[in-house]
């Protein structure tokens, strides 16, 4: 295979070849036109660097924060492999359609919710499937899906750089996006390699979500640092964003997402996050 380490002028240079390529800003890349009945003011994505630092829940506190600010929700699930969005709302069952598309599963709040759990007849089988059929599975759920009017949508991603953050970006109209990250010093390199890739892309970072950055004692109030002293404040400095949150680990909200209720939990750690979501 021919190397291709220049990509100006370089004669093994394509368009397949030179999708992502740091040289390739996505300015000729063509959105993908959403369904035609739809209407969707704001796209946000929710992303991390690395997995297992609560990229879902904060997904989904923000879509509820929002939905309870009287505005009109939406959750794309674009974790294709590891869909937990519908657990946490209590979805289930499959997603039905007609000619004029597919539509979502609306939860007793009005959130919309579309992910590939609620297209399987087994929840629990797993989804074996390459990068590009990933991606193909993410336009559809964006241009063949009847999200109807929506304020935002919220598009959950798998963690990392790979192809259904690229598919989103370069494919969707993407007005900005959440770095959801942990305490935990690692996060400095964690946290800049998503950012990197947003501005390759040319996606506005809106700011960092930390999660876990505590856990509060049960008796006595104190807040207990589990992952020891944070370094997001300084990150985000580094980086000129900010930080839209620093959440707790709460048993109790573990409890109400098990239990599909996601919904009823209250929090207030993202005020931050709501007043920049409605002022972009």
């Amino acid at each position: 295979m021919p190397e291709n380490t220049n990509c100006a002028g370089a004669s093994s240079c394509t368009k397949e070849s030179c999708e992502g390529c740091s040289s390739n800003r996505g300015s000729q890349i063509t959105k993908e036109p959403a369904n035609q009945f739809s209407n969707i003011r704001h796209v946000i994505g929710v992303v991390s660097g690395k997995g297992g630092v609560g990229k879902s829940f904060v997904t989904s506190l923000l879509a509820v924060q929002m939905a309870r600010e009287g505005k009109r929700v939406g959750i794309m699930d674009a974790d294709i492999t590891g869909p937990s969005i519908p657990k946490m709302f209590g979805a289930h069952g499959h997603l039905v359609g007609d000619e004029r598309g597919m539509y979502p599963f609306e939860t007793p709040e009005g959130i919309k919710i579309v992910s590939i759990n609620l297209l399987m007849d087994d929840e629990e089988a797993p989804v074996i499937w390459r990068g590009p059929v990933i991606a193909g599975a993410v336009k559809q759920f964006w241009s063949e899906t009847v999200w109807g009017e929506l304020d935002y949508l919220f598009v959950d991603m798998p963690p990392g750089t790979g192809d259904v953050p690229l598919t989103v970006f370069q494919s969707l109209p993407v007005d900005g996006i959440v770095i959801v990250t942990s305490p935990q010093e690692l996060v400095r390199l964690i946290v800049k390699k998503a950012y990197n890739m947003a501005d390759k892309m040319h996606i506005p970072v809106l700011g960092i979500v930390e999660n876990f950055s505590y856990l509060k004692c049960p008796d006595c109030g104190k807040e207990i640092k589990l992952f020891g002293e944070s370094s997001i404040d300084a990150t985000a400095k580094e980086l000129g964003t900010r930080v839209l949150g620093k959440l707790p680990l709460n048993p109790e909200f573990a409890k109400l997402a098990d239990a599909g209720e996601f919904c009823k939990i209250q929090n207030s750690d993202l005020t931050e996050a709501v007043n920049v979501l409605k002022n972009i």
